[in-house]
């Protein structure tokens, strides 16, 4: 699949398709978390509505990040994230990768980050052009691809 360049931050922004993976350790896991037909989004502080995410602390991998930031900023825990890309912003030595997980959302909790996070919201793909903070047709794609390779891995029923 091709997806388009964009920019974050004034940075160029890039996604690279699984089995591609960062050629250094990313600095942050991003969660692609679905609930049946719908992805959970948090509203994060100064961000606006967006995806579970952040920073891989010193000893956890991107992996283990997503499932934490899952349940600081949205409060669900979820099944087995599965690698599915990366994002790669900037460009040369400077660049920073950030690796992107998909799962199912099996249980919701109780926001553990509250000043970080103002609440959790379940959208379709058809709402997240109004809603999502950093719209563009390269984070359109993602979101399709992520839920293709949901139901490619059969992850969006139970048990999966």
């Amino acid at each position: 699949m091709r997806f388009p360049v964009s920019t974050y931050g004034g940075q160029k922004m890039q996604f690279f398709e699984a089995p591609f993976s960062a050629p250094i350790r990313s600095f942050a896991g991003l969660g692609f978390l679905w609930d049946e037909d719908r992805i959970l989004l948090a509203n994060i502080r100064d961000r606006g509505w967006s995806i579970p995410s952040g920073r891989v602390e010193e000893l956890e991998t991107s992996k283990e990040a997503v499932r934490r930031e899952a349940i600081e900023e949205a409060g669900a825990i979820v099944g087995d994230p599965q690698y599915f890309g990366c994002f790669q912003l900037g460009e040369g030595i400077e660049s920073k990768w950030a690796d992107c997980f998909v799962a199912r959302v099996e249980q919701y909790v109780s926001i553990v980050m509250t000043e970080e996070s103002e609440g959790r919201f379940l959208a379709t793909l058809e709402e997240l052009p109004n809603l999502y903070y950093l719209w563009n047709p390269l984070t359109q794609m993602v979101f399709e691809y992520s839920r293709e390779v949901l139901d490619r891995a059969g992850l969006n029923q139970a048990g999966g």
